[in-house]
């Protein structure tokens, strides 16, 4: 049975920080790119960060490139998001989600997602 499992989502002050992880099973997570994708109340869903299968190559859209790092590790088939510098407009559910697609192969953000995670809350506390 195939699970994403998202955690660490929570209240962050603007400026803050909040460290995203997304657990998998259930299939070969080394084989699959994954990425971070987010929805904010009321608006469609956006693509935030993608890395490639091997975890070389990481792209960013621009409204969190300089502010998040996304990571993964293949031995605990984890996948991790580190968010500084909070803003308000980052408050969204945030989902995870795997792609078979093999390194090199264009930008994470085009992929079509086969597996999806259920999404953790991140809220502006301020």
């Amino acid at each position: 049975q195939v699970q994403l499992v998202e955690s660490g989502g929570g209240l962050a002050q603007p400026g803050g920080s909040l460290r995203l992880s997304c657990a998998a099973s259930g299939f070969t997570f080394s084989s699959y790119a994954m990425s971070w994708a987010r929805q904010a109340p009321g608006k469609g869903l956006e693509w935030v960060s993608g890395i490639y299968s091997g975890g070389s190559v990481a792209y960013y859209a621009d409204s969190v490139k300089g502010r998040f790092t996304i990571s993964r590790d293949n031995a605990k088939n984890t996948v991790y998001l580190q968010m500084n510098s909070l803003k308000p407009e980052d408050t969204a559910l945030y989902y995870c989600a795997a792609a078979r697609i093999p390194d090199g192969c264009g930008r994470p953000e085009d992929y079509e997602y086969d597996y999806w995670g259920q999404g953790t809350q991140v809220t502006d506390s301020s």
